[in-house]
């Protein structure tokens, strides 16, 4: 595909948390990434506000395995204290293949001028061969994660000659306004599969359930503040 991409993502410990076990402020991860998690780590390689990140497909390649550890969260508004504690549900030494693609936001008309052909796909392509432009993380900042370019479906799987597995309901993703054109925040849910080790994401638009959270104007961006023309950009 045009502008797809394929990397390794590994790292000691990963945290894609459950919304559902936050509530009495511990958290638990799920058992296999979630889409909005990995487009964090495709942002963290390459982002502009030209272009919107698609995860078309994870592959788990270690087996999954879990580690509760204690921790001391940070209370908001009065930093830590020694009473408080909270147990956390991390993934531990976690690898996945990872399929994605970009295409240009159509929401962004005033970014029209930086759309060319082959710019954002070559400049990903270097920042993913040094490691990624910002720090990857694994869901969480706690959670350090690693990637470098790999090709999609070689090596061997843990989970090859598993058929299928189910995870039931997940949270998929957010609905931001600057990439929907709606002033609203929302959050995307969908059953997750994994067949042979692979996930294969559904598209945001297509997912089948979907919950409105608020209200959100989208950040206002300009080629000239923000985005540097093609002559302009630095490959560093």
């Amino acid at each position: 595909m045009k502008n797809s991409i394929s990397f390794k993502l590994w790292g000691r410990y990963a945290l894609f948390t459950d919304p559902l076990t936050r509530v009495g402020g511990e958290k638990c991860s799920y058992h296999v990434p979630t889409y909005e998690a990995i487009k964090g780590v495709l942002k963290s390689i390459y982002w502009k506000p030209t272009i919107i990140w698609y995860v078309d497909r994870v592959r788990v390649m270690k087996p999954i395995r879990t580690q509760t550890k204690g921790t001391k969260p940070l209370v908001w508004g009065g930093g830590k204290k020694k009473s408080d504690l909270a147990i956390y549900t991390f993934l531990h030494e976690v690898e996945y293949q990872v399929e994605a693609h970009f295409e240009w936001n159509m929401h962004r008309p005033e970014l029209e001028r930086d759309r060319i052909d082959g710019k954002h796909y070559n400049i990903a392509l270097r920042m993913l061969e040094k490691g990624g432009r910002q720090d990857i993380f694994l869901g969480v900042r706690d959670c350090q994660g690693y990637v470098e370019p790999c090709e999609f479906g070689t090596g061997e799987s843990a989970y090859d000659d598993l058929d299928e597995l189910g995870f039931g309901l997940m949270f998929h993703s957010f609905e931001y306004p600057d990439e929907t054109g709606n002033n609203e925040l929302s959050t995307r849910f969908w059953s997750a599969v994994m067949r042979k080790g692979i996930l294969e994401f559904t598209r945001p638009e297509e997912c089948p359930h979907r919950r409105f959270v608020r209200k959100m104007e989208p950040k206002q961006f300009g080629l000239d503040k923000n985005c540097k023309p093609v002559e302009q950009e630095v490959l560093a």
